[in-house]
Formats: structure tokens, sequence, C-alpha cells
């Protein structure tokens, strides 16, 4: 179907791709990988034709209908959200507008009305052909499956924050059913329930799906070709991410093998013409010896994923009771969000905040940790308590000409720079990169550095909304690994599976009956209530 053959590509001194080549095949559900940086969404604005390589060629069908949907969405307004995502929906959408157009024309009856007619006909019958009258419900199915309940979908599109935003955008793509899906990082504003929905209609996709995920989980289930892009080179695995993990494990010790090997051979030979450079009797064997060195390929010495863990200091001791939930109350207009909860959350417990879109787990959050005023009772924070919060916004105050170096010692201006490089190659940023600006950072490298500087400060209460968004999948496992070993108190929110299997000892669940507590793991609360399984909702 696709095929990329011996490409190049270069932007000003970083090399992306050199001479590089692999295949896409119709009905491919294909998961693209690599450190953030290398070329991934290259490959996709290559295949919407927004890129050319340097050299080497793209080969696809010339009418081969695609749909991208990447992070900047635009500035959707003016229609509702179900109309804005029946208007996204491709050929199938135009073809709405023109039959509205031509019925239209045939009210009129000028004289054009028999050709008017015949196209209408014309037009019908492809409509008819896509789906079209069909259109609606299955944009109401898709909606739900993100999160829109059916009252919401009426309402302007315009007045949705940008992350919901972002799942309109999703809806319109899967709405059009394009041969080929390209999708790069379509989780990130996705709650578990709506991740699971995502997941299921991608396996059951009929076209070919392309696609960026940081959650292992769903390229586990999904894909069944992993293309890996890391320094230059793509290589492609057949199977799903967990093979791909394996099998690179074993082809980069073949290949450091295969290097260690000719390293030595290398070696002798330079020795013996060391040796006897200046020896006439051997000058023939020397010649000949520079000769079939000179010819020799070298085998570049094999690439390693670095994964770097952070030992941040200990945090100081806090009382038992680390937040205290008193009848707490919020409501935004006529919609109650939470009405008398109460709760003690005591010292060293994991809690992760689960429940569905509008349950009110950031609100939560944004209450405990002082951010947002409750509307009926109090959230207090317990003795000896140090509050370090995490949440969009933290990221999204990032920003000026300072380096992440810079930044790191203006936060911490007691700190040696060698802890300050520790606590940067922990989330990715490795040699050269701490002098990069803060303001030509992406948004996961944003969301890196705010984790950073609040772990440096080492607070014995962590408050963390969707803290894994924009991480790839190395930094997360680094974010993990250093929680895992927290001798603080933590509360969190997340849709990241891994991670919430990795670090919950107690699960608050936030339901339309109230609140339910479950005392123990994120994977005893799934076996309790079988909400990971997709489909599956407990009524």
């Amino acid at each position: 179907m696709i095929a990329f053959s011996s490409i190049s590509k270069q932007y000003g001194g970083q090399l992306l791709f050199l001479e590089a080549s692999f295949q896409i095949n119709a009905g491919e559900k294909v998961g693209l990988v690599g450190p953030n940086g290398a070329g991934k969404s290259t490959i996709f604005r290559m295949l919407v034709g927004e890129e050319e390589p340097d050299d080497g060629t793209v080969e696809k069908p010339k009418k081969l209908g695609i749909g991208y949907f990447r992070q900047d969405v635009g500035d959707l307004k003016g229609r509702s959200i179900l109309a804005e995502t029946c208007a996204g929906a491709g050929e199938v959408a135009t073809l709405a507008d023109e039959l509205v157009h031509l019925e239209q024309r045939m009210e009129a009856a000028g004289d054009d009305f028999d050709d008017v007619v015949m196209r209408f006909g014309e037009v019908q019958a492809r409509y008819q052909d896509l789906g079209g009258y069909e259109l609606e419900a299955r944009a109401q199915t898709i909606l739900a499956g993100l999160g829109f309940r059916t009252e919401q979908v009426a309402s302007d599109v315009g007045t949705l924050s940008g992350g919901w935003k972002m799942r309109v955008a999703l809806a319109q793509i899967l709405l059009a059913r394009p041969p080929l899906l390209l999708l790069d990082e379509p989780t990130n504003y996705l709650d578990i329930e709506s991740i699971l929905w995502l997941e299921g209609f991608l396996r059951d996709y009929a076209g070919t799906v392309v696609m960026t995920f940081h959650d292992r989980d769903i390229m586990n289930r999904v894909v069944s070709k992993i293309v890996e892009i890391d320094g230059g080179e793509i290589r492609t695995y057949g199977g799903n991410y967990e093979f791909y993990e394996a099998a690179r494990v074993v082809e980069t010790a073949r290949r450091e093998a295969a290097y260690a090997r000719q390293q030595a051979r290398l070696a002798k030979e330079s020795l013996f013409i060391e040796r006897f450079k200046t020896h006439t009797a051997k000058a023939a064997q020397v010649q000949s010896r520079i000769k079939k060195l000179d010819k020799v390929e070298k085998i570049e010495p094999p690439r390693r994923i670095i994964e770097k863990d952070y030992e941040y200091r200990t945090p100081p001791r806090s009382g038992d009771d680390v937040v205290k939930l008193d009848k707490l109350g919020k409501r935004y207009g006529e919609r109650i969000i939470h009405t008398d909860l109460t709760m003690i959350i005591g010292r060293k417990e994991r809690w992760a905040v689960m429940g569905e879109n509008g349950a009110g787990k950031s609100t939560l959050l944004k209450m405990i940790a002082g951010a947002l005023t409750p509307d009926q009772g109090s959230a207090t924070i317990g003795a000896s308590v140090t509050l370090g919060y995490y949440a969009q916004h933290v990221m999204d105050g990032l920003g000026g000409d300072l380096t992440i170096l810079e930044e790191l010692q203006a936060h911490a201006p007691n700190a040696n720079q060698g802890t300050l490089r520790g606590i940067a190659g922990a989330f990715g940023f490795h040699d050269d990169d701490v002098f990069k600006p803060i303001r030509v950072l992406s948004g996961g490298e944003r969301a890196r550095l705010a984790l950073a500087k609040l772990l440096y400060e080492a607070p014995n209460l962590l408050v963390l909304d969707e803290p894994t968004n924009h991480l790839d999948i190395i930094t997360k496992r680094a974010l993990v690994r250093s929680l895992v070993n927290y001798e603080g108190t933590l509360i969190f929110v997340s849709h990241d599976r891994q991670f919430l299997r990795a670090l919950a000892t107690r699960v608050l669940e936030l339901t339309s009956a109230g609140p339910r507590v479950y005392g123990g793991s994120y994977e005893e609360y799934v076996a309790s209530t079988g909400r990971e399984a997709p489909g599956m909702r407990q009524t």
C-alpha cells in the first residue's frame, strides 16, 4: 500500500533518516515508536504530502484517503458539537452540503431543473453508498464513546476546552472512516473509559492505521507491527509492543556482539600495521592490510535507549492525617459535582481518583491543592504537610528565554550542576538537551521539565493530575520507578493503566450515585468492578 524507499531527511545539523526503507500494507495496524524528536511526526507529514524526503521516495496510491489526527486542532466554533463532527466527515460531509444546495435549486425550478435532478440522483446515490443517512447516528455513537453526554452534543463546540475540542477533532476523523488513519497521540486528553472505547474501535477498524502512542497497553492490544525510528535508522518488527521490546533486546545484543568482534579484528590489524610499518620486509603485508582496513564497512556502535533514575531527597515526615475532606461540596451552575464528600487520607497512602468524564476528578484535586474553593465544607491539609501539585496549568506556565538548565538553576539555586543534570537526565534531557530554550520545547518536554522541578522539591504530599500526559514510554517508566520508592503520600488522576497498576494502593471512584472507596490496588479495583475490560461498565 505504502512504501518508503531509501528516504533521507535532515533539518539543519539534525539527521532524522539516512537511506531508510519500510513498508505499510493494507489493513495493518502499525505503531510508530522512537524518542522525542526522532522523526515520527515527519513520517506523518510525508504521508499526507506536507513534506518531501531530501532523497528517496514515498510511494502510495494517488487517491488514497487519509485522516490525520494531530495535536493542533485549530479554532473550532460556530456549530454544535454534533454538527462540527459531521462536517469533518470527509467526502460524505461534502456530499451532504451539495444535497442541501441541490434541493434548494430544485425548489427554485430554474431552467436547469432537469440537470439539477440528474445531479441530485448521482450525489444521493453516492451519499447513500457512503452511509450518509446513518451519519448522525454514527457520529452520536463515536461522540458517546469519546465521553460526550447525549445532552451535550447540541452545545456550541466553541464553548469546549482545548482538550474536549481535541476529542471533537478525533471524532471527525473516526467518522470519516478513511482508508488510512494517522493518529498522533490521540489518547492524551482521554480518560480510561474513552481510551478503552477507542482501543476497541481501532482493533475492529477495517482500514490501515498508523499511530504513535505512549500507552503500551493499546500498543499491545491493537498493533501488529512496530516501526522504530532511532538514530537515522528505521527498523520494522512484526508484532505488538511487548514483542518489539523483547526483539529489540535480542537484536541489540547481537549488534553489540558483532561490533565487539569487528573492533577486536580492527585492533589486531591496526596493531600489526603499527608494529611493522617501519619493517622493509613486511612492507607489502602492511600495505595490503591498510588497503583491507580501508575497504571494511565499519559497524556503528549500537544505540542504547537511555533510561536514568533520579534519586531525589527523602521528604520530611508529615502527620498521620494528611488530607481531611469534611462534607466537601462543589457545583457549577445547576450541576452538582461533589456533595458531602467526607474522608481522611492517611500518611503514605496512594490514592487513585477514578470516574467518568465530568465526575469531578480534577475538581477534587484542585480543592485539595487549594487551587479551587469549595462551595461547602472544607479540604484541610494536615500537620507538617508540604504539598506539591502538578496539573496542566503548571506546564503551560513555563516559558521565556531561559534554557532548561537555567530554569532548574533558578528553581534550585543551591543545587550543584551534577544534581540538576541528574534530574534533567531522569526526565529525558540528556547532554546538550539542557541548553535548549524553554520557548522551543514541545508539550511533552514542558511536562517533563515541570515534573522534574516538582520532584526536586521532595514534598511529602504529591497531588498529580494526569502526570503522564505527553510523556513517552521511557520517561513514564522513569517516573513510575521514582514514585514507587516515594516516601510520601500520593493522590493522583491518571488514564495510564501501567501507572495505575504500579502505584495505586487505594481507589476513590466518583460516580453519579456518590463516591465509592476501594481499599486495595488498581488491579483489585478492576477485578471487583470489571471496568477495565473494553465495553464493560458496571450498572
